[in-house]
């Protein structure tokens, strides 16, 4: 884990920082070859300079959220901001399901939205994957 998210993740209630270690060690173990970094004020990982899955506090929950989530076909991650992200929140470590979050990263590698070119696009997503 790279010391800028270890200090995003060190900054969360106990509970919270936990979840927090929980969805780094588990998003770069699936995803090994995905850049990561702190975009926007929270842990982002990239494939090929496209934003995929990141995880960030709200007000009451940890929110992991997949840029194109949307397209998984997956009931458990609800409609998350504009275009085709969707997300899941999280209070506990308890609430993770590995099995659902393992499947949703590998969709995260195979189904993906051009998030990387649409200020260049105007707002318009392309399909990639």
């Amino acid at each position: 884990m790279i010391h800028a998210i270890q200090a995003y993740n060190d900054t969360q209630d106990t509970e919270y920082r936990k979840v927090c270690d929980l969805l780094c060690r588990e998003i770069s173990r699936h995803l090994p070859d995905a850049e990561h970094k702190i975009w926007h004020g929270h842990p982002v990982w990239f494939l090929e300079g496209n934003p995929i899955v990141g995880y960030s506090k709200l007000k009451n929950c940890i929110r992991l959220l997949f840029w194109s989530g949307q397209s998984f076909d997956e009931d458990r991650l609800q409609k998350g901001g504009s275009f085709k992200a969707a997300e899941a929140c999280y209070n506990t470590t308890d609430e993770v399901n590995l099995s659902d979050l393992e499947r949703w990263l590998g969709k995260a590698r195979t189904i993906q939205w051009d998030y990387k070119h649409l200020v260049k696009r105007k707002g318009v997503l392309e399909r990639l994957k």
